[in-house]
């Protein structure tokens, strides 16, 4: 991979691409140039954001914030108003709740108490869980004798009857049914360019998308024929309702790498594990102890994308996740030794030494979070493993392990110049440092969200570092490469066009 930061000194432009980078003699090679002096600010490749959301966070907009509510009044006061604002929508929508800092812990009753005519749904930050009102429990079909699905849980009172609490795939139905009226394609492209106008803003230029439906697809692909997409983005298609199984249709339509540099299709989205309930078997101050959530058929699943010459991307946050990913990535190897897999783990948050070994071995990508320092870091600071790692960016990258940063918004903050710095520093939400030896240097994270998130997307032909024959797509950053002082994104250019700045 090439170099991210130091040289070049000057950096030529033609029709959207670098023709030429190297130091300050360049200048003499085009006279007539129009010149950029960044006057001792910092030029990078524009960042990539390797685990986005887009589809859905565009969507946000819509709905009820209830990431700062502090009361269970609070939180029915906001979806009142959603339901003012919206009286023809077929579900009140609210999306962030965090029962953690808001101290709100909800079952059914507290959205049955709104006495709405319509179905209610809270929506958990992390887009694992939520919890629905009576009205929606019975309009998914889901009662007392509800068995759980594959994958999922419905969390149920003493007696029996559900709570309202639908956890990982209990609530992919929920999630599809309470999206679908939005889905009218002008409107959702719309709401996808504003989106992307703001990831802009922070110096991302292209995003995987990751766990991108039928729908969403459908919309991206109309924009891209339009000229009207903002951003690229590298499509990791998924099933319609989200964290459900493999969906095989999919595999009929275009196979990964299909596409141009401003839209193109990724690897296929699967899960191991929850994210709420990630499936851990760790050891604590002596005892072992397992929990947590394995999703089931991944191996076949796996099989079966790569197979039909698709990429594969495992979404597996807990060690019994990982575990289940890698034996899944080796079988798929051993069948398709000639290919170039990129195999990725999505999150990768606990893992073993052993674990981290085997990634190196089969060429695995960690496609990782730093920004979850804030919440994840403060949530395990005080319950350290014995044996394994939580975030361990720094032994992944020390073995050898390609590392792609994201923001996995919106269940995460998503600015690379901040989320690079929670990873240099390790600084939890809490304000105390986590596990600092498994930091990297505030440079490494830029490399991270440029040439090592351009690898994991196959995009390193196209984008990631300043060298010629790249696109032209690049962020000015204003400061020293600072972790403790990040530097500000005082410009984004898209193909060589300023598009945010100056």
């Amino acid at each position: 991979m090439d170099r991210l930061i130091g040289e070049p000194e000057v950096v030529a432009v033609d029709a959207g691409r670098i023709v030429a980078a190297g130091d300050r003699a360049l200048l003499e090679a085009f006279p007539a140039a129009t010149r950029h002096d960044l006057a001792g600010r910092t030029l990078v490749p524009g960042f990539i954001d390797a685990h986005n959301h887009l589809s859905i966070a565009a969507l946000h907009p819509l709905w009820a914030d209830l990431s700062r509510v502090q009361s269970v009044e609070e939180l029915q006061a906001a979806l009142r108003a959603q339901a003012a604002r919206e009286p023809d929508a077929g579900w009140i929508r609210g999306f962030g709740w965090n029962e953690t800092t808001a101290g709100v812990v909800l079952d059914r009753s507290h959205l049955d108490a709104l006495n709405l005519d319509r179905s209610v749904i809270v929506v958990h930050y992390t887009l694992h869980q939520c919890v629905v009102c009576s009205r929606g429990l019975d309009e998914l079909g889901i009662g007392r004798t509800s068995d759980d699905p594959p994958g999922g849980v419905i969390a149920r009172r003493p007696d029996g009857e559900p709570s309202g609490l639908l956890i990982e795939r209990a609530w992919s139905d929920a999630h599809a049914r309470s999206v679908a009226a939005y889905r009218d394609p002008e409107r959702w492209a719309g709401l996808f360019a504003a989106r992307a106008r703001q990831l802009l803003q922070a110096g991302i230029t292209c995003v995987h998308d990751a766990a991108c439906s039928p729908a969403a697809e459908a919309v991206y692909r109309a924009m891209a024929r339009a000229g009207t997409l903002p951003i690229s983005v590298l499509m990791m298609p998924h099933a319609e309702g989200i964290l459900s199984p493999l969906d095989a249709i999919r595999l009929d339509g275009p196979p990964t790498g299909a596409g141009n540099e401003r839209l193109r299709v990724g690897p296929i989205k699967l899960f191991a594990d929850g994210g709420v309930a990630p499936a851990l078997d760790v050891s604590i101050a002596g005892h072992r102890s397992a929990f947590g959530m394995q999703f089931p058929n991944l191996a076949a699943e796996v099989e079966q994308v790569v197979d039909r010459g698709f990429r594969v991307a495992v979404h597996a946050i807990g060690n019994v996740g990982v575990a289940a990913a890698l034996d899944a990535f080796a079988r798929a190897s051993r069948r398709r030794r000639n290919r170039d897999h990129r195999f990725r783990i999505e999150h990768a948050s606990v893992v073993s030494r052993r674990q981290i070994a085997d990634l190196t071995a089969l060429g695995a990508i960690g496609v990782v979070q730093p920004g979850f320092l804030l919440h994840v870091g403060q949530a395990v600071e005080n319950v350290p493993f014995d044996e394994e790692l939580w975030l361990a960016f720094g032994d992944l990258a020390r073995a050898g392990v390609v590392l792609a940063a994201s923001s996995d918004d919106p269940c995460a903050i998503h600015e690379p110049v901040q989320t690079a710095a929670l990873g240099a520093t390790r600084r939890t939400g809490s304000g105390n440092v986590f596990a600092l030896d498994q930091a990297l240097r505030y440079e490494e994270w830029l490399r991270a969200y440029t040439a090592g998130a351009a690898y994991a997307g196959g995009q390193e032909s196209e984008r990631g570092s300043l060298t010629p024959g790249k696109r032209a797509d690049l962020v000015v950053l204003d400061g020293p490469l600072d972790a403790e002082h990040p530097p500000q994104v005082v410009e984004t250019w898209v193909e060589g066009e300023r598009v945010y700045g100056g």
